[in-house]
């Protein structure tokens, strides 16, 4: 089953997450989203396969996010996911796919629960 990483390498959580995939035998896809960002439709079904609505996996502590003035629960979801995949710096990272389910590397260690022992 294929592994795909939503990537950002200047973040520290990213990194770790990444490398323990790596550790145990997985060669995951890489995406660095902040450079080939989600479309809104694909972070809906990211939204979908983590469980979360848009606004639970939103960095509202972003500069970007404050530059925006919005409260997160007076923007409907599809505004949400739209400002998400324009300014991807607001997407929580790093974010791992496997399949039809999803985790946020926050611990690193959370991933491991989706994705497949080598």
């Amino acid at each position: 089953m294929s592994v795909t990483v939503y990537h950002n390498p200047r973040c520290s959580k990213s990194r770790a997450t990444l490398e323990l995939l790596q550790k145990r035998g997985l060669n995951p896809e890489v995406v660095k989203y902040l450079d080939t960002p989600p479309d809104a439709t694909e972070l809906g079904k990211m939204a979908r396969k983590l469980g979360l609505q848009p606004k639970d996996f939103l960095r509202t502590g972003e500069p970007a996010w404050k530059e925006l003035g919005l409260d997160p629960d007076a923007v409907d979801e599809t505004e949400l996911l739209r400002l998400m995949s324009a300014h991807p710096i607001l997407i929580e990272r790093p974010i791992v796919v496997c399949g039809d389910r999803a985790r946020i590397g926050r611990p690193p260690e959370a991933v491991l629960e989706i994705v497949p022992e080598s």
